[in-house]
C-alpha cells in the first residue's frame, strides 16, 4: 500500500510540475510510465499474490531508456553502448521469460483448480 500511494504521489507531483512549466518532455512521459508500471506491478500482486519477474524487467528498460534520453550528451560512446546493450540484455531476458512460461506453464495447485459437479474430490 505504501509503494503505491507513494508512487500516485510522485506521479501527481510530475503532472504538477508539467503544467506549473506548461511543456511535456519525453522524459517526463517515460517517467510517467515508469510510474505506471509500478502501479500495474503492485496490481499484481495484490491480485495474485506473486510478484510477476517481468514486470521489474519493464520497468529496469524504461529507466534505462529515460537515462540514455536524458544524459545523451554527456555519455561518451561506452557508455552509450553499456546502456543500449543494457536494454537488449533485459528485453531478451523478458523473451526469454515469456517463451519459458509459453513452452513450461505452471501447473496448477489442486486447491487452484475450480470443482465441477461431477468431480467426487
Amino acid at each position: 500500500m505504501v509503494i503505491l500511494l507513494a508512487t500516485l504521489v510522485a506521479a501527481g507531483q510530475e503532472i504538477t510540475q508539467m503544467v506549473v512549466d506548461r511543456t511535456v518532455r519525453l522524459t517526463d512521459l517515460l517517467l510517467l510510465f515508469i510510474y505506471l508500471e509500478v502501479v500495474a506491478m503492485v496490481h499484481a500482486y495484490w491480485q495474485s499474490g506473486q510478484l510477476p519477474v517481468r514486470m521489474p524487467l519493464y520497468i529496469a528498460v524504461v529507466a534505462l531508456a529515460r537515462y540514455l534520453i536524458l544524459d545523451i550528451k554527456a555519455m561518451d560512446e561506452w557508455r552509450m553502448l553499456a546502456v543500449a546493450g543494457a536494454i537488449v540484455l533485459l528485453t531478451l531476458a523478458v523473451l526469454i521469460i515469456r517463451y519459458g512460461h509459453s513452452r513450461y506453464p505452471y501447473e496448477e495447485k489442486a486447491e487452484d483448480v475450480p470443482k465441477t459437479e461431477n468431480d467426487p474430490h
